[in-house]
């Protein structure tokens, strides 16, 4: 019987990158990932994702996570469509925002499997949207440049043109001189003396 190769589970990505970059959103002026999404991905309860990052609040500092405030949760929520808080069923917290770095250190503190293949696939996420966002840097400061070589070749062009618009008047004047009648110019000399 032929042997077929099998895929390991580690090697397969349990979702695709490009749906976790979708999830991934600029607060406070970091790239974070919220609890729920979070929780969504690793297969667990939003509240006991919560639970065990409070169990291991020491792992955790401002730069890892961070609570939303409430402008800003209001404003996720219309963004992506969030559920409203409060009510049967609803949030009666204010979600977490998790950085890349928060997001690594959840993998230690789920302690599954499925937590360590997603916080791989989300960390590589990371990863490519600062790679996009760096080639989008890149080419903006080329168009910048370009740009400013395009604004240097204008006012060249100005001072080329403003010379020639000097050179051409010099030019219509000399040659309207030329064209003007002559004065006649008195003649020199003894005349009607005769011969």
């Amino acid at each position: 019987m032929p042997m077929t190769k099998k895929s390991s589970p580690s090697g397969r990505l349990p979702v695709p990158v490009q749906l976790i970059e979708r999830r991934i959103y600029l607060i406070r002026g970091q790239k974070v990932m919220i609890d729920s999404d979070l929780a969504e991905l690793y297969q667990v309860e939003t509240f006991n994702l919560n639970k065990a990052v409070k169990r291991n609040r020491e792992r955790f500092p401002e730069d890892f996570m961070f609570q939303l405030t409430a402008p800003e949760a209001k404003s996720l929520r219309f963004q992506i469509g969030m559920s409203n808080d409060g009510g049967r069923g609803g949030r009666r917290y204010l979600p977490y925002a998790f950085t890349e770095q928060g997001v690594a250190m959840l993998s230690s503190v789920l302690n599954s499997d499925r937590a360590v293949r997603m916080s791989i696939v989300i960390v590589r996420a990371f990863v490519r949207l600062r790679e996009v966002l760096a080639s989008h840097e890149a080419l903006n400061r080329k168009m910048q440049q370009l740009e400013a070589t395009q604004n240097d070749h204008a006012g060249l062009f100005t001072i080329v043109f403003e010379d020639f618009q000097r050179l051409k008047q010099h030019v219509v004047g000399e040659i309207q001189k030329m064209k003007a009648p002559r004065r006649s110019k008195p003649r020199i000399g003894f005349f009607g003396v005769g011969k």
